[in-house]
């Protein structure tokens, strides 16, 4: 009897020996799958569009990303945006970083004020400083310029920037300092060498939040940039849309181009995304 029940265990259906809450966790997972195909579903759908030819006959081809790498500018763009981009993320890490820190550890009504400014300057609507911004831009030559809309990149991500560092040093016990000053160290080495190297996730999601901010705008590369050489992938995709006909095929081709660096930073830095150091940080504490 015991080996014809073992033999009977061992071909029973899987769901039927999982206990409840295993259960449940699959139909959580089953519920995300679907979610998840969904979602994915534009995303194919741009990806064979873009390999395929625009007659719609034949297979799946490469002659989409080979005319719009070799006949159009899309390679000028791309380097464009990545210059762009890159340099937006560089410049708003390096100071939402030491402003965050301030907002997390500052207990000043100056600190307050500086944090409720933050807030409004956010909540303000990016088009009514468009225009004004373009006429100052104009009278210094930075309009039509990659500097001049890093520099606008900078200014529209800064304040959601600060905001994210320093949700997450809230979450750092400042007891870790504590003991760093004990120590001998300086209020810079703790923030360079405690808060700033226990705060890396945080970093890291606040560096991607600006890098899709810079790189997916359209609004306000629209208005300053009018030269084709100037132009980043958002702007260019526009080009290729016609006033009686639009080139489907290469349209794609720039879309999944566009899609490509994101997707591959994050596939990269997606390890990072943890907060043991701070727990480990603590232990026996």
């Amino acid at each position: 009897m015991t080996a014809l029940n073992a033999a009977r265990a061992a071909t029973a259906l899987p769901g039927k020996n999982l206990d409840p809450a295993e259960k449940g966790k699959w139909k959580r997972f089953s519920v995300l799958l679907v979610i998840a195909l969904l979602a994915l579903i534009p995303i194919m759908g741009t990806v064979i569009l873009s390999l395929r030819a625009n007659n719609g006959t034949g297979g799946l081809t490469l002659d989409n990303f080979i005319s719009v790498a070799t006949e159009t500018q899309v390679l000028a763009w791309l380097l464009n945006s990545l210059q762009v981009t890159l340099a937006t993320v560089v410049v708003s890490v390096c100071v939402a970083a030491p402003a965050g820190y301030v907002l997390s550890r500052g207990r000043s009504r100056l600190v307050e004020g500086y944090s409720l400014l933050l807030f409004v300057i956010q909540s303000l609507p990016v088009i009514t400083s468009v225009i004004p911004l373009f006429i100052l831009f104009s009278g210094i030559g930075l309009a039509d310029n990659l500097v001049g809309i890093t520099i606008l990149y900078v200014g529209t991500s800064m304040s959601v920037a600060t905001w994210m560092m320093a949700s997450y040093m809230d979450g750092i016990p400042g007891s870790l300092e504590e003991a760093a000053w004990i120590d001998g160290a300086s209020v810079f080495g703790s923030f360079w060498h405690i808060v700033l190297r226990n705060s890396l996730p945080g970093v890291l999601s606040t560096a991607i939040f600006t890098f899709l901010i810079s790189w997916n705008d359209y609004l306000i590369a629209s208005i300053f940039l009018r030269s084709a050489g100037t132009f980043t992938l958002p702007i260019g995709v526009q080009t290729f849309f016609q006033q009686y006909s639009t080139d489907w095929g290469s349209v794609m081709a720039v879309a999944v181009i566009m899609m490509l660096p994101p997707t591959i930073i994050f596939v990269f830095l997606n390890k990072y995304f943890s907060v043991g150091g701070v727990a480990g940080s603590l232990a026996g504490r």
